[in-house]
């Protein structure tokens, strides 16, 4: 699902709102969550998921097409953990 279809859908659900005010309060809310990630902090959604910032350690790999041993620095990665109600319905639904 696209932004804009987010949006649209909610602006279906709503009336008497517009679509730039609900996209404004979209872009906030993935504004917030995003300052918050990158501050370290851990986002969690009730009945959706959480969201954590995780660290790669640092590793060795080798260049399939050279050969050559290649050093990978430590990464940060976005890890995300759905919530049990979301696995269930997943589960349901197949």
């Amino acid at each position: 699902m696209l932004k804009r279809e987010l949006v649209n859908k909610v602006a279906g659900q709503l009336d008497g709102y517009y679509k730039k005010d609900i996209a404004l309060a979209v872009d906030l809310i993935l504004e917030e969550i995003s300052q918050a990630l990158i501050e370290g902090r851990r986002v969690e959604i009730r009945g959706f998921g959480s969201f954590s910032v995780r660290s790669r350690r640092p590793r060795n790999t080798k260049n399939p097409k050279t050969g050559r041993i290649m050093n990978i620095s430590e990464r940060k990665t976005l890890h995300f953990t759905m919530s049990k109600s979301l696995k269930e319905a997943l589960i349901e639904k197949e």
